[in-house]
């Protein structure tokens, strides 16, 4: 049996001359040589054990086994276009699948814009997406379960970090708290406030509880809730004060519902936010590559 690429050009010249009925215009429209189309077509002859052709002073002219082998060969050919075509598809972003893992706050704050974004450039792309805590976007990057991952960045010797942008930690108080006024407070004045804080199994609390560690202050008291759209109303109601992630407070910054405030005396609070993708899953293309860099636009 001939190599793969060789069958296929031992099929193309067999359908050209075919068409055709003369070996040298099926040289011409392949640009090969005469003696090159007549090895390719004795190779496959000999390969399935039939001619193919009767050879005359007129022409080429298909036998009976010519004649069934045509449609097959002809379908064989149609067949590798197709999957050409969809590859160059494939390679351009255009068709396929996309599975997208992502940490809660940014599949609520971040990702429902980038992805209607990708839709009005990518169609026809099949779009899934999956939650979970970073560590658990991990996971399914490493199972395969989705081909891109965002979240904080987690190491892991099989996966590759792609760095995306920096959340911002901003302290927001309710718009009649004294704080909002003076748009800036000092740690130590922090000590005498309620301190809202959601999701103690996130990065997010982590990052807060560190940074009252760090000063040496201890809330009055702490008000613990399981997601950051239930702190941003106890602290909207003035129960409390919060460090809450930027992406998540557009809306309230907008409408002023929530007031920023400045923490003299310590430094800007960021949280990196990255891409997760396997190592071994080669070089992105497709809707991979093309979903990489809206994200990376939408970043800048």
């Amino acid at each position: 049996m001939p190599h793969d690429a060789m069958l296929f050009a031992h099929l193309e010249s067999f359908v050209e001359v075919a068409r055709r009925g003369n070996v040298s215009r099926a040289a011409e429209a392949l640009f090969l040589t005469q003696p090159a189309i007549t090895a390719r077509l004795r190779s496959l002859e000999r390969d399935l054990g039939v001619d193919l052709f009767v050879r005359s002073h007129r022409g080429m002219k298909l036998t009976d086994a010519g004649r069934a082998f045509l449609p097959y060969a002809e379908r064989a050919m149609a067949t590798v276009d197709e999957g050409r075509a969809v590859m160059s598809n494939l390679r351009e972003g255009t068709i396929g699948s996309l599975v997208i893992g992502a940490a809660p706050a940014v599949s609520t704050y971040v990702l429902p814009v980038i992805l209607r974004t990708f839709r009005t450039t990518h169609p026809n792309v099949r779009l899934g997406v999956r939650t979970g805590h970073t560590e658990e976007v991990l996971e399914m990057v490493l199972r395969g379960e989705a081909n891109l991952g965002i979240g904080r960045p987690v190491r892991h010797p099989d996966v590759e970090l792609i760095p995306l942008f920096e959340d911002e930690m901003l302290l927001v108080v309710a718009a009649l708290h004294p704080f909002a006024a003076r748009g800036k407070v000092s740690m130590a004045e922090l000590a005498g406030e309620r301190l809202v804080l959601f999701d103690r199994t996130s990065s997010y609390h982590e990052l807060t509880s560190s940074l009252f560690r760090q000063a040496g202050v201890v809330p009055a008291s702490t008000l613990e809730l399981d997601n950051v759209e239930a702190a941003k109303k106890m602290v909207q109601q003035g129960l409390g004060v919060a460090l809450l992630p930027r992406m998540a407070l557009a809306q309230e910054l907008r409408s002023r519902s929530l007031r920023p405030v400045k923490i003299t005396g310590a430094g800007v609070v960021r949280r990196p936010i990255v891409a997760l993708r396997r190592k071994d899953a080669g070089e992105a293309i497709g809707p991979v590559a093309a979903f990489l860099e809206t994200l990376k636009t939408a970043s800048r």
